[in-house]
């Protein structure tokens, strides 16, 4: 995540490491000595207040950077490329505001483009992408009509439920936490999750289900593992599938610290493929290539810069299965 991360899903090895990376994927350009043209792609990463990283997005703009070099070399209609690279609290962002808008109004948007990282909220796309050419990562924007680069979230998570099942759990909730802008990958996780469901004969319980669907019940992250521990105590909820890596992670330290054992009493699943705090198993996931994720977004925003009138495209891009050490069979009464 393509999700934002809190800081108990990360021990000090994984941040060094990420801020180390996060400072060299920051601005840069690429150019050979040919008469093609000149291109610039603003990169917007949507980072909620109080949050300076993401695990996923350093490899996102890492995929970016490298491709562009790759289409430097390869296409010469094309002289060079710049990339700048913006970084911004969604729930603060209003691009009718030309000052806080990470893609100004350029003089030449034939030759202009801006790649949107992670969810933002509706209104303010349809405002960038009314004045720019606009590719969206990881999240899609169907109505507006703009291309976007995202992951099979949907059968990644259905598959997940499958590994479940075939360890013997049938009694399976799925939670997320609550974002200000959160986008539609929580839902399309929860979709994929309710038909891992159905095609596994497996009834939904809406008491099962935190933060997503049409409960309308909106849990912070606290009543969220409250609520998961309730189920697993009192409800004999097996197995708990989360919507990402890092509120897997918190929910299983949390449970841990409540003398729930992960996995003996309760299977925990995630989603994103991130390594493991110190301390904790390896969550049971499936891992998103997102540097190759930023070198398709680079690619369909060139050329969607070199051809605006060709149709719009959503390229999802598979995921591979993460075993993990957090699916056992459900203890027996």
């Amino acid at each position: 995540m393509r999700s934002p991360l809190e800081d108990v899903a990360l021990g000090p090895s994984a941040k060094t490491k990420i801020y180390e990376t996060a400072s060299k994927m920051t601005d840069g350009s690429a150019s050979q000595p040919n008469s093609g043209a000149s291109l610039s792609i603003d990169v917007l990463v949507g980072i909620p207040a109080g949050k300076v990283l993401s695990v996923t997005f350093p490899q996102i703009l890492k995929g970016i950077h490298e491709r562009a070099q790759v289409e430097i070399r390869e296409r010469h209609e094309i002289g060079s490329i710049k990339i700048t690279v913006h970084r911004q609290a969604p729930v603060s962002f209003h691009p009718e505001n030309e000052c806080e808008g990470a893609s100004p109004t350029s003089p030449n948007r034939g030759q202009h483009g801006t790649i949107l990282v992670y969810p933002f909220a509706e209104s303010a796309v349809e405002q960038v992408s009314r004045r720019d050419l606009t590719v969206s990562v990881l999240e899609c924007y169907s109505t507006l009509g703009i291309d976007a680069i995202d992951t099979d979230d949907e059968e990644a998570i259905s598959s997940l439920v499958g590994r479940l099942h075939g360890a013997g759990h049938s009694r399976i909730g799925f939670l997320s936490w609550d974002y200000p802008v959160g986008g539609h990958w929580v839902e399309r996780r929860f979709n994929g999750f309710a038909r891992g469901l159905r095609a596994r004969g497996l009834t939904m319980n809406r008491e099962w289900v935190l933060n997503a669907g049409d409960t309308g019940l909106k849990l912070d992250t606290a009543q969220v593992v409250e609520a998961a521990a309730h189920g697993i105590k009192a409800c004999g909820v097996t197995a708990w599938v989360c919507a990402a890596d890092h509120q897997a992670y918190s929910l299983v330290q949390s449970l841990q610290a409540m003398g729930i054992r992960v996995p003996d009493d309760c299977s925990v699943t995630g989603f994103d493929g991130l390594e493991a705090p110190d301390g904790i198993p390896r969550v049971s996931s499936a891992s998103v290539a997102h540097e190759h994720i930023g070198s398709s977004a680079v690619t369909r925003m060139i050329n969607r810069i070199m051809y605006p009138s060709s149709p719009t495209r959503k390229i999802l891009v598979g995921v591979q299965p993460v075993p993990g050490e957090t699916i056992t069979p459900p203890r027996q009464p």
